[in-house]
């Protein structure tokens, strides 16, 4: 019974992925247009890939933070908590970047504007605020939302015995947090977490918009010089499934690996 459900659980789909991946890799070796658009695209999964670590890893600890507020027992913080949580969330991710790259980023600058004068230090200028880290502190703000939500029915999925148990050990509430309840959490909150990294990598394409050079802005570009979308557009495509794919195999097989602990 288990070798017939192992034959029907075959990622079979893994594999036309695979050979669709493998054939149009082929052809952009074989073409030197392709070939170039890819060589030029490469140069922006470095951008892709440090906002999406930098922004994810940001967002995680927001999250975190945001999530403990929730669980709190003071009624500020959870009031605090859910105000934050259901504002973020209502907002679509591209205006939320737009506002964060024209109106909360300039606002900063401002602010830190009055409080170098009053301290006596020079002014700093708006334009020196890089379009990359507000584009980071965009995806950081919208995917900390989620994330505090992910966290915050990880930690409530812990057995409240568990807890008990460690209050009657003797444990303080950051030796129980750190020592019984995440490591039990975690195993829940993973896989969410996961697909929202997934998530995150997607979307950071969206920085394009604003002009950060990563393989989006890349292909616009490209595109508007050759006017061949359809080799451009394809390359960028697969760069992307490429990522995406690879990631979800890993996270997949991380999330196997947790299960099989005791």
């Amino acid at each position: 019974m288990s070798r017939e459900k192992d034959r029907k659980d075959f990622p079979w789909w893994l594999v036309v992925v695979a050979l669709l991946g493998l054939g149009l890799f082929y052809r952009i070796m074989v073409d030197d247009l392709q070939k170039q658009i890819l060589a030029t695209l490469l140069r922006g999964v470095q951008i892709t890939v440090f906002v999406t670590l930098v922004g994810f890893v940001l967002a995680a600890g927001l999250g975190l933070i945001v999530a403990l507020m929730s669980l709190s027992r003071s009624l500020i913080l959870r009031q605090v908590a859910r105000f934050y949580t259901e504002v973020v969330r209502g907002i679509p991710m591209l205006v939320l970047l737009l506002y964060v790259a024209f109106v909360l980023a300039p606002g900063l600058v401002a602010l830190g504007n009055w409080m170098l004068e009053f301290v006596g230090f020079e002014r700093i200028r708006t334009r020196d605020f890089s379009l990359l880290w507000r584009a980071i502190i965009a995806l950081t703000i919208g995917y900390s939302a989620f994330i505090a939500e992910v966290f915050r029915a990880g930690l409530l999925s812990v057995d409240p015995g568990q807890i008990e148990a460690a209050d009657a050990l003797g444990l303080s509430r950051v030796q129980r947090f750190r020592l019984v309840v995440f490591p039990q959490a975690i195993r829940t909150i993973l896989p969410p977490l996961g697909n929202d990294f997934i998530a995150i990598t997607k979307d950071s394409s969206l920085v394009s918009v604003l002009g950060v050079l990563d393989v989006t802005q890349l292909g616009k570009i490209t595109a508007a010089g050759n006017f061949r979308y359809f080799e451009t557009y394809n390359v960028v495509a697969l760069i992307y499934l490429t990522m995406t794919i690879g990631l979800s195999l890993a996270l997949r097989r991380l999330e196997q690996h947790l299960r099989q602990k005791p």
